[in-house]
């Protein structure tokens, strides 16, 4: 195998690919990066039985071929390497880097024990890149990092025709984004649940061209995973979807709220985050609201507290509450208009948070955060 390729093409390919590596994989190979070099171009994957990357990038082929090296160490080399062209040759046992006067030799990995790459999962449709970067972001902020409850450290996608949701949960505040998407089968129906991570990670890297492409399949034989997979800019995610039933949680929001606030977003985000610095652990920020403001207030006792009123639009009876300051301010962060719109239905039960694009303007409702209350003092 010889080719020779961009540094910085090379570079941010193999960055890319590496990201997926295990930490701790279950076998030293899991830990290593594949190159199969043909046709003028690269393919480099890797794997660690939960989620696949594969990405294509062109090369100037001279032998073609494959090879296996440690991935992370690669990566490093690549970032480290003078803005010249970079020329890999398989030598025996090596591989042989060269980058103008820098060179290295790189043990090669067996790659008959390296395992077969999933295959990609039947194609369903495309979404926007930048509608499916906001949707993940905004709903995998409620997702739990709780590895004892593994179900609620996933993203539940349900498709019907040309409408998806993605929805995720940590008991404590719950996210729901309805977006379009052009699925090839019109009538076709399908939920899945999704690692939060792996979403997050296709909205941070796959998501620079106009759409990515969907993929999903289900396996009824026993032992067998189903997939989903995401395609952009010649870059591949496949992971394998999680099992169980998760919980009904759409039934969570109220028919209707007989109380609603609405402040500038931007302005109360800043009120909370100062607040909040005096707000000690698992403690709360509380929020009174009246005609024309709310107050905030935060600390107690002999403690260091904080209080500050910003204006605030109120259609029914005064309300006051409290909430964990950074669930308030995920919430807040992730809402996507200049105003935010709390519905209330009473001080203990949980709140509803949508946008609204002007303080006299109806909701946007596409996106919604159901933030639990906590009892004042805690």
């Amino acid at each position: 195998m010889l080719f020779t390729v961009d540094r910085d093409v090379l570079s941010e390919a193999v960055s890319w690919t590496a990201r997926t590596l295990p930490v701790r994989p279950a076998s030293p190979i899991l830990a290593g990066v594949r190159i199969q070099a043909h046709d003028q171009a690269l393919t480099l994957s890797s794997f660690d039985y939960e989620v696949s990357a594969t990405v294509e990038i062109p090369a100037a082929v001279d032998d073609s071929g494959e090879v296996l090296v440690s991935g992370k160490l690669l990566a490093e080399i690549s970032k480290s390497l003078p803005a010249k062209p970079v020329r890999l040759e398989l030598e025996g046992q090596k591989v042989n880097l060269t980058c103008g006067s820098s060179h290295f030799a790189l043990a090669v990995m067996p790659l008959d024990e390296y395992p077969l790459l999933p295959a990609h999962p039947d194609r369903r449709g495309s979404v926007d890149s930048q509608v499916l970067a906001q949707a993940i972001g905004q709903v995998s902020v409620a997702a739990s990092r709780d590895d004892t409850l593994p179900l609620l450290t996933g993203v539940r996608m349900e498709i019907e025709g040309e409408h998806m949701t993605l929805l995720a949960t940590d008991r404590y505040r719950l996210a729901m984004r309805e977006l379009s998407w052009d699925p090839a089968d019109p009538q076709y129906s399908e939920a899945a649940l999704v690692k939060a991570r792996i979403l997050t990670d296709v909205a941070k890297s796959m998501t620079g061209g106009a759409s990515v492409e969907l993929g999903l399949s289900r396996e009824s034989q026993p032992g067998a995973s189903s997939l989903i997979g995401f395609t952009a800019g010649g870059r591949r995610t496949t992971s394998t979807l999680m099992d169980g039933d998760y919980p009904p949680v759409r039934r969570l929001f109220p028919e209707s709220t007989s109380i609603q606030a609405v402040c500038e977003r931007h302005v109360l985000l800043e009120a909370v985050r100062r607040v909040s610095l005096v707000a000690e652990r698992k403690t709360s920020v509380r929020m009174a609201f009246s005609e024309g403001q709310v107050v905030l207030e935060a600390g107690q006792g002999d403690n260091a507290q904080a209080s500050e009123a910003i204006e605030a639009r109120l259609d029914g009876e005064a309300i006051s509450t409290a909430f964990n300051p950074q669930f308030l301010m995920d919430g807040l962060s992730v809402v996507d208009t200049d105003y935010v719109r709390f519905g209330f239905t009473h001080p203990t039960k949980p709140a509803v948070l949508t946008g609204q694009t002007g303080a006299d303007e109806g909701p946007v409702d596409y996106f919604r955060y159901l933030l639990m209350p906590i009892r004042f003092g805690i």
